[in-house]
């Protein structure tokens, strides 16, 4: 049995996000909690939220025990990019790629 949760079209790079989710992958509810909390990354503020729901998810849908719970798998894929203009010399224009991601939490329980 697996608890998930999703984060679709954030409005921060892929690559940022996996950097951080590879500090949690495999680890105890708690300590993973304890990680993104103290983590001075961008990432984290969104991903704490994620892990919270996947973690009330498992609890309050599926009746699992929170303390035996651990993230089996965290993954980040690529969303729409929003495509901006910077202007620049000689009327020239220079593209600003806006990056969004699709973030994904699986909780599951020790056996």
């Amino acid at each position: 049995m697996e608890a998930r949760a999703t984060l679709r079209y954030a409005r921060i790079s892929p690559r940022k996000v996996s950097i951080v989710m590879d500090l949690i992958r495999n680890k105890p509810l708690n300590e993973a909690l304890a990680i993104l909390q103290y983590t001075p990354k961008a990432a984290c503020e969104p991903l704490l939220k994620l892990v919270k729901s996947a973690a009330a998810n498992a609890e309050n849908n599926f009746s699992m025990d929170k303390n035996a719970l651990y993230v089996a798998e965290c993954y980040v894929c690529p969303g729409p990019t929003l495509k901006r203009i910077m202007p620049r010399d000689h009327g020239r224009a220079f593209r600003i790629l806006k990056r969004t991601s699709h973030m994904t939490v699986v909780l599951k329980e020790k056996e």
